[in-house]
């Protein structure tokens, strides 16, 4: 499913309404229309509540104005508050406004801080609010007057309308901007935005409804949208099912180079997620002195002693080696648990620039990139890097708060910049390709801020690799049956406690269910988008 910026939505009724010749005033009628429906769907006996539609002066209130024209035919008690004086109206919102007026519904104009206050303790007996203050154009924080009402409308403790997106919610990023109506339901219109899927925005949006507002399905191809939202019938369709005579040879020979003193388990694990994934045979290269201490870890998964440093971690000595293990396998994966030291970041900067298969690196292997990105821009083969917010920040040199506040723009620049596969983890892991295209991954849960999580993440990914997945397909693979995996764990052990060797021994289970269309109960997904008539 495409997720549109404020910009792209704008293009997209610009050619509609100058190249296919459908009118702004129609575009603004279906759009209230659709919105009227999800509120009357949502609460059957709409008759017998009061309704308040709070609006702006643009064009977000408009569509508020038709909203209320159609509540007010089907006979409920509805009441416009329009923030600011009816004469600075424009165009369309005008218009629709004054049909109010001759149809006789009920409002009043409030442009200040103080006719709000004297409506005040009237507003507060209405029992459900529609908000159609600000639209997908809002980029700058809201303060007075605006910033007053959405507190009001949230202390309120109604359920809440919002139109096309909750006013103070920036539609490109999903942050509040200063403060944010929390929506019990949202009605876009044509397309979701990024906001409205990103955390913390969606928590604001409630259950995400998408209209149909008549935008010709050719006009959404010419713009041609960036971001994507994973879903689960992409993914089944990227599983295919195996020939009879498939032979351990024939699924992938992985070469994970891991580990060090204290870390054996992050080594562990990712060959163990690997084989979990489908990889047909996995070779660990660890520290020759924990060979002995992890072969009893992993049975399947072959283990090879290299050359290390005097305080036990991997050396620079080793590269050779390793580069010539290389020659019979489909993908390395570097960094779980391998440690900082200075011969290991050289190890890992000549494997990335060196390696004539896929890389994936995570967790050291992305420290030891710090401050050095520069060593992506030379390399022979696809490099995907999944790193976490705080990794994140230490590779470009800034805060993980930074990271955080614009998690698509931060990922897309470094992902184009250095023509690398980046997957941000967290809560709707971004997936950047090196064209600028985005995923994001709706599936996980709170339950997965657990120690290991990473490691099975890179095995997964690299399995898949492995198995002749291409580096974009393996990162959206790995990242969304991560994630789908644990949510099955919290549906049937509960929201947290559940290890990251829980979700990897659940990995086969998830497959099996997504290749027979079997998808579990989607507790983490009520706020994906449904769509709508218009």
């Amino acid at each position: 499913m495409d997720l549109l910026t404020a910009d792209e939505m704008r293009e997209m009724d610009r050619q509609t309404i100058e190249s296919f010749g459908l009118p702004a005033r129609i575009l603004m009628e279906n759009a209230g229309r659709g919105a009227t429906r999800v509120l009357m769907a949502r609460f059957p006996d709409l008759s017998r509540y009061s309704v308040g539609v709070v609006a702006g002066r643009g064009n977000n209130g408009g569509d508020g104005f038709v909203v209320a024209r159609y509540l007010f035919q089907h006979h409920i008690d509805v009441k416009v508050y329009l923030l600011t004086e009816s004469a600075k109206l424009q165009g369309h919102a005008a218009e629709n406004f004054h049909l109010l007026g001759e149809l006789g519904v009920p409002l009043v104009e409030l442009p200040d801080e103080e006719s709000f206050n004297r409506h005040r303790a009237e507003m507060a007996h209405r029992r459900i609010w529609v908000d159609a203050i600000l639209g997908t154009g809002l980029s700058s924080e809201v303060k007075g007057y605006y910033r007053t009402v959405i507190e009001f409308i949230n202390s309120a403790n109604r359920p809440v309308l919002a139109v096309d997106i909750p006013s103070g919610l920036h539609a490109d990023t999903g942050q509040p901007c200063g403060v944010c109506v929390a929506a019990t339901m949202t009605a876009t219109f044509a397309f979701p935005k990024i906001g409205h899927i990103q955390l913390p925005g969606a928590e604001y949006v409630g259950d995400l409804h998408v209209i149909d507002i008549g935008i010709p399905p050719y006009i959404a191809q010419q713009t041609a949208p960036r971001q994507h939202l994973l879903q689960h019938e992409d993914i089944r369709r990227m599983i295919a099912p195996r020939p009879a005579d498939m032979h351990k040879g024939g699924a992938g020979h992985l070469l994970i180079v891991a580990g060090a003193p204290g870390k054996t388990g992050a080594a562990a694990m990712s060959a163990m997620s690997a084989m979990r994934a489908g990889a047909g045979l996995v070779t660990l290269g660890i520290p020759e002195s924990l060979n002995a201490v992890l072969e009893p870890q992993v049975l399947e998964p072959m283990t090879i002693g290299l050359s290390e440093t005097p305080a036990g971690c991997l050396s620079d000595k080793a590269a050779d080696a390793i580069l010539e293990l290389l020659s019979d396998k489909r993908c390395l994966a570097v960094g779980p648990g391998i440690g900082t030291e200075p011969a290991t970041a050289r190890l890992v900067h000549r494997l990335i620039q060196e390696s004539l298969v896929p890389v994936v690196v995570d967790a050291d292997g992305l420290n030891n990139l710090a401050g050095e990105p520069d060593i992506l821009t030379n390399t022979h083969s696809p490099v995907i890097l999944t790193p976490h917010p705080g990794e994140m920040a230490r590779m470009i040199g800034e805060t993980p708060k930074a990271v955080q506040a614009d998690r698509i723009g931060c990922a897309r620049r470094f992902a184009e910049s250095y023509n690398v596969h980046l997957v941000l983890k967290g809560a709707r892991t971004v997936i950047a390709q090196p064209d600028g295209h985005i995923y994001i991954n709706p599936t996980g849960n709170a339950g997965m801020a657990s120690g290991g999580m990473g490691d099975v993440l890179t095995g997964l990914i690299s399995g898949f690799i492995s198995q002749g997945h291409t580096p974009e397909t393996a990162a959206q693979l790995g990242v969304f049956l991560h994630g789908a995996a644990a949510d099955e764990l919290s549906l049937s052990m509960g929201p947290f406690g559940y290890t990251a060797s829980d979700v990897m021994r659940q990995i086969p289970m998830t497959i099996k269910n997504f290749m027979a269309g079997d998808f579990y109960s989607e507790a983490g997904l009520q706020r994906i988008p449904k769509q709508e008539l218009p």
